[in-house]
């Protein structure tokens, strides 16, 4: 884990180090040589050992050799057309041999490459950041190798889960500060729910239209659950939205919960939800939405759909058990004024 001391003039960082008191090694792949260089220098300053592993295409010609403690990949979209199948074979013959060797996966990608990246690795349960700042890549390193200690020492109840997906949503906040703080020439936006609202409209239209499925979609089965009228649910969405416009959006980060109401209403609508889809409707950064997502399937709260027609994409899902559950807390409003709450 990363220990940091300062004085008054600079930052500087002790050597990081692995359960057995050794260096950490991280193993950098990515397809631009100047970025790998990048990446090596920032771990390299926050006490890392780093070993270049060359471009994606390495990992499709001859054995995986170079394997670290933690192995960073990059592989954002380029083009429209998501990610190429060789990127994405080599992709999956990376998960398999991190998880094998038991060693930790990070990959970065771009809004557009992840439900590619997210479908094809299901083997090491990696952490997918999603166009993150240099800050938010150490940050990551840092936090997968306290995880990586914590684990060994013994196993992590849902206390510990919960406590550790707050504090990484903190510093991660914290990361996107000091990035703000530090791009004055960033232009101003519209506002946060506007883009919310851009981007959910644009992912969801690229989705299969709920006429297409003819009810709950397959894959989705279980016992039959009473859930409100998905109008409902999207209102209640649609005034927890609205609290932005009022007040700053960072005071109301809650999202596990935006997440199962998206999925509430999806479910009821017979709608498909991609996780681009869900990390937009989650109302933070990608990279914290993931990390929630990823807990949550962990935990049984959500299920990972394959997607019959297309194997590199998954799909999300509320488990039996959350669905009871959403339909039990919808049930115990019992007025409809309290929806607005």
């Amino acid at each position: 884990m990363l220990n940091l001391a300062c004085d008054r003039s600079d930052f500087s960082y002790e050597a990081a180090c692995d359960p057995a008191g050794l260096p950490a090694r991280a193993a950098i792949y990515a397809g631009d040589a100047a970025l790998r260089q990048q990446i090596a220098e920032d771990l390299g300053g926050a006490g890392f050992r780093t070993i270049d592993g060359g471009t994606i295409a390495s990992l499709l010609e001859g054995p995986i050799a170079l394997l670290g403690d933690v192995v960073v990949v990059d592989c954002p979209v380029t083009g429209t057309r998501g990610l190429d199948g060789l990127m994405l074979a080599g992709l999956a013959r990376l998960d398999m041999r991190v998880a094998r060797a038991g060693a930790k996966l990070i990959v970065a990608t771009n809004m557009a490459g992840l439900d590619d990246v997210f479908a094809v690795l299901d083997q090491s349960s990696p952490q997918i950041l999603v166009s993150p700042s240099r800050a938010e890549r150490v940050i990551a390193v840092g936090r997968v190798m306290g995880e990586a200690g914590a684990a060994r020492l013994r196993e992590m109840g849902e206390e510990d889960r919960i406590a550790l997906l707050r504090l990484s949503q903190q510093v991660e906040a914290i990361a996107h500060s000091l990035d703000r703080l530090s791009q004055r020439e960033m232009q101003p936006g519209s506002g946060g729910n506007a883009t919310l609202g851009e981007f959910r409209t644009r992912f969801r239209a690229a989705e299969p239209a709920p006429a297409e499925f003819g009810g709950p979609p397959t894959g989705f089965g279980g016992p039959a659950v009473k859930l409100p009228d998905p109008r409902v649910v999207r209102q209640v969405i649609a005034h927890r939205q609205a609290r932005g416009r009022f007040f700053d959006p960072a005071l109301f980060g809650d999202p596990a919960w935006d997440m199962l109401l998206d999925l509430t209403a999806a479910h009821a609508e017979g709608a498909q939800v991609s996780v681009t889809s869900l990390c937009i409707a989650a109302a933070v950064p990608a990279t914290t939405a993931l990390r929630w997502l990823t807990q949550m399937v962990e935990s049984g709260v959500f299920i990972r759909v394959p997607d019959p027609a297309d194997k590199r994409r998954a799909f999300i899902a509320l488990s039996d058990s959350s669905l009871a559950a959403m339909a039990g807390y919808f049930a115990s409003l019992r007025e409809p004024a309290t929806l607005a709450a």
